[in-house]
């Protein structure tokens, strides 16, 4: 135990009150999910891996793949798109630009992620792939390789289709990679408004109200059909910190913006985050064989973000465990086993054990004593 102790002081870890979580807000969805942004853990959750309709939130992932596009030189914010009699066609939200002009890819862009704009989804989707449904296999790829393993697309739009589906987790992962991966791009969605027309200037509104009911929020989308209901997934920072929240299946624009702010409300007051080890903090210092030093230092090759409940940090149970004895050579970042995290037996993560600096071969003297003493088990 006084070792333990120890060990939290050194994490820097302050001991507080037990605190009693409440239970999340009641919230009237068909699901959701509360995600924090730096640990990756979820909050609060209901039903989030049933699969649902993704509706407009589909264009998340449609803005993720034209980002990466672009990140990677293969289209510009500067080119000229001709809008397909399809594009123009398409039913739902509209962004209306006209069939056969040419309008800027930017502007397709804030047309998708402001306005919600089908028309200007599709177009970017032929922009891009050549066809939707070829576009459609870049989404899936993406989705694959962030591991949403509840979704599937048909098309880069989110209206009504068979096999067009994905979770409320899903979402959140999405949206995690989306603010990780793009952050410069993620700001297009914090836009109240944007304004577009061939023949006299349209504007549209934002119609993620959070953006106006909580200063913190800067995205990130809405969407609705009948079958889906009204849906927004929505991101807020307070005081540095960054919570994902996706709720689906609401019955209006404002219930969806009110549940969701209830949510972020919640995770904000009775989380916090404690930040753990670090590169250049030793967790152990294990005995060494063979080796040119009888201690090796070992630790976790970067800071570990655990969302906790408020008060709980006292409870936090650290528990390395080293694979074997350390027998030189090591080389630094070799891992030697894990620590597992949990409060009240409960794992919040498990994460490797590394040496922090290399061990090089002793002397053959060295070498010879130490192989003596594994024998013996000294």
């Amino acid at each position: 135990m006084k070792g333990l102790i120890r060990l939290l002081l050194l994490l820097g870890l302050s001991a507080s009150a037990h605190a009693q979580l409440p239970t999340p807000p009641q919230i009237e969805a068909s699901s959701y999910v509360l995600y924090d942004f730096a640990s990756q853990q979820v909050l609060a959750d209901f039903n989030s891996m049933q699969r649902v309709e993704p509706a407009s939130i589909t264009k998340i992932m449609t803005a993720y793949v034209a980002f990466d596009e672009l990140a990677r030189g293969h289209v510009t914010l500067d080119d000229q798109v001709l809008i397909s009699e399809k594009a123009w066609r398409t039913e739902g939200s509209r962004t209306f630009v006209e069939v056969g002009k040419h309008v800027r890819f930017e502007d397709l862009l804030m047309g998708s992620i402001v306005q919600s704009g089908n028309d200007a989804t599709v177009a970017i989707a032929e922009h891009i792939a050549g066809d939707e449904a070829v576009f459609a296999q870049l989404m899936n790829k993406h989705a694959a390789r962030l591991g949403m393993k509840g979704t599937h697309y048909e098309n880069a739009t989110g209206l009504p289709a068979a096999e067009h589906y994905t979770t409320a987790y899903d979402v959140a992962l999405l949206s995690h990679a989306l603010i990780r991966d793009f952050p410069e791009d993620y700001r297009r969605f914090s836009e109240r408004e944007f304004s577009f027309g061939h023949r006299g200037v349209i504007r549209q509104q934002n119609r993620n109200l959070l953006l106006e009911m909580d200063p913190g929020t800067d995205g990130i989308k809405t969407g609705h059909t009948e079958a889906a209901g009204f849906c927004l997934a929505a991101s807020s920072v307070r005081e540095g910190r960054r919570l994902i929240s996706v709720v689906m299946g609401t019955d209006g624009p404002r219930s969806r913006a009110r549940a969701s702010k209830a949510l972020l409300d919640y995770g904000f007051r009775f989380y916090e985050n404690v930040a753990l080890f670090g590169a250049d903090k030793p967790v152990l210092r294990l005995r060494a064989w063979k080796g040119d030093a009888t201690e090796l230092p070992v630790g976790v090759a970067q800071t570990v973000t655990l969302s906790l409940p408020r008060g709980t940090a006292d409870r936090l149970d650290v528990q390395p465990t080293v694979v074997g004895p350390v027998i030189a050579p090591i080389a630094a970042g070799q891992t030697l086993g894990s620590v597992t995290l949990s409060v009240d037996g409960k794992t919040l993560r498990t994460v490797p054990l590394t040496a922090l600096q290399p061990l090089a071969k002793g002397s053959l003297f060295t070498q010879l004593v130490d192989t003596i003493r594994l024998w013996l088990d000294i």
